[in-house]
């Protein structure tokens, strides 16, 4: 037995706000279209998401994923470290440090709600969004 499903996050206090929904397949543009309904605490939009697969085998109690998606962005800027460090603003010290402490090659910002700044890892997906008119 074999079920997928879709992760959304979003920006949260400490953690990002998570919201899974079962989904058909591993639809890119199905998720972006269920991403509109998504919202979170302190109004919240998704900056993203993941696929995931959750399979069992007859003779097991509880299903385990199996697979997962790299994550998509739903729009967002991408930056490297030289990138970052060229801006040469102090407000990015603890950002440069948490890349260099942590080998994080590049970040993402988004603010499709909050801001919201994330690893970048390399097989993440930037996709086209555009937030709706308010």
């Amino acid at each position: 037995m074999e079920k997928h499903f879709v992760t959304f996050y979003s920006p949260g206090t400490f953690f990002a706000e998570t919201d899974s929904k079962p989904i058909d397949s591993w639809d890119v543009e199905k998720a972006k279209k269920m991403a509109r309904d998504i919202l979170q605490r302190y109004n919240a939009k998704p900056y993203g998401f993941r696929f995931s697969t959750r399979s069992r085998k007859d003779s097991e109690l509880d299903s385990k994923e199996t697979k997962t998606s790299p994550m998509y962005f739903l729009g967002g800027k991408v930056e490297t470290l030289a990138q970052v460090k060229k801006r040469n603003d102090p407000k990015d010290s603890i950002l440069i440090s948490n890349m260099e402490g942590n080998g994080y090659k590049r970040i993402i910002t988004n603010c499709n709600s909050w801001k919201v700044t994330q690893p970048f890892e390399k097989d993440d997906v930037v996709l086209e969004w555009e937030l709706p008119a308010k």
